[in-house]
């Protein structure tokens, strides 16, 4: 249960509470007495409707005894758990004590393996089939709505994370760098730098040339060499240290059509990868590095 933010507002809860409790029972006690104390035939009083009394068809008293149960009731509860301010009951429960017995619990029974699996080998983890259902599990969860069920990427967005093309490096340290601390796109716009439409067209193409015989003397090599050398390398190889992505392979993120590579030069791109070690811990990153380094994809029916 959580706080109260101060004495005053946890005695003015009690009280309302228990004035409350204590005039719902002078009314239920105040309105079957005086049903109880009906008028006898011949007595004096308000009719209506030729033969209506006041109080001559009082509610059955079964209805009494519920509500005067549901009352008590409610006393012995408020007496045993959290309800009144900050008084925390007579058994001290809490959900915050509940859920703390079950991750003590939890950590008792399951802890030691965890630990194991959070410093195993990646070769021994993928050896095991029950880790990677359970590794496509935690992939299934938290990765899917981005990456896709089959971890191939969508929409023009998402990269396809069963190919051997990494933006931030494919080593199982930098894979799990990513997934840690995520990772923030650095691709600017420059539309105004190259001199406009006509200067990001001739970029674009020089892409499509670089590191065939058709590079040199290119329109756009100067260009390239003067604003884009720096984080794609002169032979746009890229570098994965700076998510600079290699320019001469046929994985383009955002597309690879004539539009969509002027789009990305021209205005940039400003992907984002969230980080999940607030999300996940050890033991499940450590899983799904071993699933996403697998030589096979990750498993498309542990659903």
């Amino acid at each position: 249960m959580a706080d109260m933010p101060s004495d005053f507002w946890s005695g003015w809860i009690i009280v309302l509470t228990l004035v409350s409790l204590a005039g719902l029972a002078w009314v239920v006690f105040s309105v079957y007495s005086t049903a109880s104390d009906g008028h006898e035939d011949g007595d004096d009083g308000p009719v209506w409707d030729e033969n209506l009394r006041e109080g001559s068809n009082p509610a059955p008293m079964w209805w009494f005894w519920l509500i005067l149960s549901m009352l008590v009731m409610s006393v012995i509860y408020l007496m045993l758990y959290p309800g009144l301010g900050s008084y925390k009951g007579a058994l001290q429960w809490s959900q915050g004590g509940r859920l703390n017995d079950s991750i003590e619990s939890y950590e008792a029974h399951f802890g030691g393996r965890r630990s194991l699996i959070a410093e195993a080998n990646l070769d021994t983890l993928q050896a095991d089939a029950a880790l990677m259902r359970s590794a496509q599990r935690v992939f299934d969860r938290n990765c899917a709505v981005c990456h896709g069920y089959d971890a191939r990427g969508q929409a023009s967005l998402f990269p396809n994370l069963t190919d051997d093309v990494w933006q931030w490096g494919d080593s199982p340290a930098q894979i799990e760098q990513s997934i840690r601390d995520g990772r923030n796109a650095v691709m600017v716009g420059w539309l105004q730098v190259l001199g406009g439409d006509t200067g990001v067209a001739q970029v674009a193409a020089y892409t499509r040339e670089i590191g065939t015989e058709n590079a040199n003397g290119h329109a756009g090599q100067s260009l390239y060499n003067t604003f884009c050398v720096a984080c794609h390398g002169v032979d746009g190889t890229g570098n994965a240290m700076l998510g600079a992505p290699s320019l001469i392979d046929d994985a383009w993120l955002y597309g690879g059509s004539d539009e969509a590579l002027q789009q990305s030069i021209a205005y940039g791109r400003s992907g984002q990868m969230p980080a999940f070690s607030a999300r996940l811990d050890d033991t499940q990153i450590r899983l799904l590095v071993a699933l996403l380094t697998r030589e096979a994809a990750p498993l498309p029916d542990s659903r």
